[in-house]
């Protein structure tokens, strides 16, 4: 979390679009900026995993069988100049896309269709029941991907997660790379590997802290 909040604050290229996956090296959840933290801990099915917030919003998102990606577009692109609803749904159309073309079965959830709810004043548990524009399982409606997002002077930062369980046949270690390509041709951005930003140990020592921090994870 603390990562991706500093790929969005500072990075070398500012006006790139900055993608990465990654994984959790323990049982963990995370939850929206807003949230109340005593109300996500009562919906919590593991009290021993970690807890942290993020910086976007959303609701509550299981990481223990996840694949989790963030997603930094700059400024001045075109698509931060959009509803949240249209980059949602942009960025979401191109995960469909991807693993449409490998063969999974899958689609948008479209508003009204069948099983649509109106999103609750507080956002629940992620993976419970899909929103408009998630990435759905075309044959039975299990819920496959869902995000969180946050505007600010810097760009758009998304924060995505794909459920594992959902797509059990799915190559993880392919989706990576056809899923970057897909999103270069999407938001119309050359796709470079430039390595990793030579961020001082000391910049990210202290978000890392901070988003650790008792601090952090009571604000609300």
């Amino acid at each position: 979390m603390a990562i991706d909040f500093l790929l969005l604050k500072r990075y070398p290229h500012p006006e790139a679009v900055r993608f990465r996956h990654y994984g959790w090296c323990q049982p963990a959840f995370s939850f929206g900026y807003g949230q109340a933290v005593e109300t996500v801990r009562g919906r919590l099915p593991d009290r021993d995993a970690e807890l942290v917030r993020r910086f976007t919003g959303g609701g509550l998102v299981d990481h223990r069988r996840d694949w989790t990606y963030a997603l930094v577009i700059p400024r001045p692109h075109p698509l931060c100049k959009r509803p949240a609803r249209d980059s949602y749904r942009t960025i979401h159309d191109v995960i469909r896309n991807t693993l449409a073309a490998r063969g999974h079965p899958v689609a948008l959830k479209e508003p009204g269709a069948t099983g649509s709810r109106q999103r609750a004043k507080a956002p629940g548990v992620c993976f419970e029941e899909p929103e408009d524009f998630d990435v759905i399982r075309s044959d039975n409606g299990a819920k496959v991907a869902g995000a969180a997002q946050k505007r600010t002077t810097k760009g758009l930062l998304f924060q995505g997660s794909l459920e594992r369980t959902s797509l059990p046949e799915t190559d993880w270690d392919a989706l990576p790379d056809l899923l970057a390509g897909e999103l270069a041709s999407a938001l119309d951005a050359e796709r470079v590997n430039p390595g990793w930003p030579d961020f001082s140990p000391e910049e990210e020592s202290t978000l890392t802290e901070q988003f650790a921090s008792a601090e952090w994870l009571e604000r609300r």
